[in-house]
């Protein structure tokens, strides 16, 4: 039995989960849950051990110097806790770390533990993958889950996934078998500009977020980056007519398939959510104080050290578990992305292949991720979610 000491008794508490690595195309998901725990200053009071779950020749301790002290930061899993406040005030449970390298089953089950302790109502896991959409465009975001009746009353797709699987699968199945509601959110990360950060996913799944368990989340300067980030791109793009000819190849299929979509019900709906929105005084507004609101367009500026996108190539599409897109490329790490196709996870492509996708200038990051489960972890050190 896990005790908690010093953790008061949670209101209505949702756990909001994301992992570095496989399932984090342009760390957009990982960032998210940052964004929520920088913003409600979450409280860590957990964390798991990282010598269970993790192969340090991949995911490698940090040094650093504090007041000329030598110090270690190990890779690991936090567990930290806030607040939101309002009218009707309700607790977060967030959960940050590193897909683990070995006892998934364990590290499920330690979580699952937690969980119950906390006596949490509802899981959120987060991810992001890469596929064939536009930068130009809102990101897809699809939520999926493993339980049909869920499914029918949250508005979601149920998953039909069978292939390889990344931690929020296994996360997900861990918690529909222990009888805990779970509920997967993707991303679909444009896979020619597949490096980190992806400000615009970021927001996207937020967005999402607040949706599912209906809260004003703080945007602070997260809309505003989402902004310069696109203004960023289409510069990139505008210098390349291949690449621009390949963007408008994938608007126009993104814009023929959602139209459709465009009927009097759909646009009622976007309506709806639009005026819920501003009832609160926006989405960024949290027990009456203002921040970003959402009429601003979802962008943000890459780094200074931004480098031109990828010549696209023409690729074969990959299937996937219930998305109609694709979505390819070659990891950094030792597995490849999953595919962008299906809003569920997806089968990773292999990482030699390189004539079926463009061949990113700026890094060769990106892998294949359907929406289901997707992303691979660059080779970045992973000290910003470890601990001590």
């Amino acid at each position: 039995m896990i005790e908690l000491e010093g953790v008061p008794e949670l209101i209505d508490p949702v756990m909001v989960a994301a992992f570095e690595g496989w399932n984090d195309a342009g760390d957009a998901a990982s960032t998210a849950v940052a964004h929520l725990d920088k913003e409600w200053k979450g409280e860590v009071f957990a964390a798991l051990d990282a010598e269970d779950y993790y192969d340090f020749q991949v995911n490698r301790p940090t040094v650093w110097l504090d007041g000329g002290v030598r110090k270690i930061t190990w890779p690991t899993t936090r567990l930290s806790v806030v607040r939101v406040g309002g009218d009707k005030p309700r607790d977060l449970v967030l959960v940050r770390g590193i897909e683990p390298s070995m006892r998934w089953r364990s590290f499920c089950n330690e979580l699952l533990g937690f969980a119950h302790e906390l006596g949490v109502e509802l899981v959120v896991i987060m991810g992001a993958l890469l596929g064939d959409t536009p930068h130009t465009r809102p990101v897809p975001v699809s939520g999926v889950t493993s339980d049909p009746d869920l499914a029918r009353t949250m508005d979601l797709e149920e998953t039909k996934y069978e292939g390889p699987t990344g931690i929020v699968g296994i996360l997900q199945e861990a918690c529909t078998h222990a009888g805990v509601p779970a509920v997967s959110l993707w991303a679909a990360v444009p896979h020619y500009v597949s490096q980190p950060p992806n400000p615009k996913a970021t927001l996207a799944l937020l967005n999402r977020l607040e949706d599912l368990i209906d809260l004003r989340i703080p945007l602070g300067e997260l809309t505003e980056d989402a902004r310069a980030w696109q203004l960023g791109v289409d510069q990139l793009a505008a210098e390349d007519s291949e690449v621009a000819e390949y963007v408008q190849s994938l608007e126009e299929a993104r814009d023929t398939a959602e139209l459709p979509e465009a009927s009097g019900e759909a646009i009622a709906r976007e309506f709806e959510r639009y005026l819920r929105r501003r009832d609160g005084g926006g989405p960024g507004q949290v027990g009456g104080v203002a921040s970003e609101g959402e009429g601003a367009a979802y962008l943000r500026d890459a780094p200074s050290e931004r480098t031109r996108p990828p010549k696209p190539q023409p690729r074969p599409d990959t299937g996937a578990e219930s998305g109609t897109g694709t979505g390819t490329g070659t990891g950094t790490g030792s597995t490849a992305r999953p595919a962008a196709d299906d809003k569920a996870e997806g089968k990773p492509d292999k990482a030699e292949d390189k004539t079926d996708k463009p061949d990113p200038a700026s890094t060769d990051d990106p892998g294949t991720a359907p929406s289901d489960e997707p992303g691979t972890p660059p080779d970045a050190e992973p000290g910003d979610s470890s601990e001590d």
